[in-house]
């Protein structure tokens, strides 16, 4: 099972559905970090899992979804209100409290996943304004029966190789 996940695409309208039409058919669900500076109701936003981040203002928009996705449990936030600039620290106590598995967050544009006390925390990086490196990516999930891998991409659908990582489940 795979899940899309992508963040702080800024504006951006033509890259997420070219994003979301390259991938929707091999994936269950599709994440968005915030800081898509969209509307909710808006057609780009609308097969996307999403939560608002600090350039959002359309109040549709929750700070954090927790959400069950093929027996994994999921929370999504931007990370600016967990201050994840500095630390993941304030997003592991929140993952302790919602029962996640997996931590999905944006805010920072630095593409990258740690797997902490047997969380897997993601971030995918930012489609319009990488940080950290030169490409605009964004990430996919595949959940194994053992395995979690996370396969990151730049915009136009190359595999990040040096991104890539698998994790062994406890």
């Amino acid at each position: 099972m795979k899940v899309l996940i992508m963040s702080d695409s800024h504006g951006l309208t033509h890259e997420i559905s070219m994003i979301a039409d390259r991938h929707k058919q091999e994936v269950a669900a599709m994440i968005h970090c915030g800081d898509s500076e969209l509307e909710r109701n808006d057609p780009h936003m609308s097969e996307f899992l999403a939560v608002g981040g600090n350039c959002d203002y359309d109040s549709a928009y929750p700070d954090d979804i927790v959400e069950n996705i093929s027996g994994k449990r999921f929370f999504v936030t931007h990370g600016h209100l967990y201050n994840i600039n500095m630390t993941l620290m304030n997003l592991s106590y929140k993952s302790e409290e919602t029962g996640a598995d997996i931590i999905c967050f944006g805010h920072s544009h630095a593409a990258g996943s740690e797997w902490i006390d047997g969380k897997l925390f993601i971030n995918p990086g930012s489609i319009r304004q990488p940080r950290g490196r030169k490409e605009k990516t964004y990430a996919i999930l595949e959940i194994g029966n053992d395995q979690l891998e996370i396969i990151y991409y730049d915009i136009e659908g190359k595999i990040v190789e040096d991104l890539r990582n698998a994790y062994q489940m406890e």
